[in-house]
């Protein structure tokens, strides 16, 4: 009897299970980060300075992830998909640790637009190899498995977020963000050997992920 869903598939759900499981901690308390961090108790000042991280997050990811995704497509083959959403794993593992260094308004803005390019360079590979992989006549299943995990892990992360800040401090609790990127990026390193150097000839799905 044939597998449900794929090895490779499994491999990247865990991964950005733990994308989401990590990043959704972020997500209640970057605000309260930057407030206090950052601008030194200004709500005022904190409230703008999140919001141009937001937009320095998603104008870079947004413009970034169709060339790339063009390019991908150009080169025929997994190898090179594979290892632009391994590279763009590790990147974005680092986001995290930058924070913590981070004193001044101009350093969470860089580090957004490196957190973009990071994701920009996920989402398209991720999405050619995740739907390269799908068993035919599962299709349903593993989309829906695929959501089920990443809401799972992000609804609990941004639950216990405030919880882990509040208890912990923001340093254990961004280094901890980081390191579950990083098993992110070295969880997909077990299907390094699955990834054929040629493509599948399969329609290709558009995925919509943080």
């Amino acid at each position: 009897m044939p597998k449900l869903i794929s090895n490779i598939v499994k491999v990247l759900i865990l991964s950005d299970f733990f994308i989401n499981l990590g990043w959704g901690l972020m997500a209640p308390i970057f605000a309260i980060f930057i407030v206090q961090n950052i601008t030194v108790g200004s709500v005022s000042e904190g409230v703008k300075v999140a919001g141009f991280a937001s937009l320095f997050y998603w104008i870079t990811k947004s413009t970034l992830q169709i060339p790339i995704g063009h390019y991908l497509d150009k080169n025929h083959g997994e190898r090179d998909d594979y290892w632009w959403m391994v590279a763009g794993t590790f990147m974005m593992s680092l986001v995290p640790l930058g924070y913590i260094i981070s004193n001044q308004s101009w350093h969470i803005y860089a580090l957004q637009i490196f957190y973009g390019v990071s994701a920009a360079m996920i989402l398209p590979s991720f999405a050619a190899i995740f739907t390269r992989h799908i068993n035919k006549g599962r299709e349903a299943l593993t989309w829906s498995t695929y959501s089920t995990c990443l809401g799972g892990a992000a609804g609990v992360a941004g639950g216990i977020g405030g919880i882990a800040v509040a208890t912990f401090g923001f340093k254990p609790v961004l280094v901890f963000i980081s390191v579950l990127t990083f098993v992110a990026a070295i969880s997909l390193l077990v299907i390094k050997d699955d990834i054929s150097p040629k493509n599948r000839n399969v329609v290709r799905i558009p995925i919509e992920r943080k």
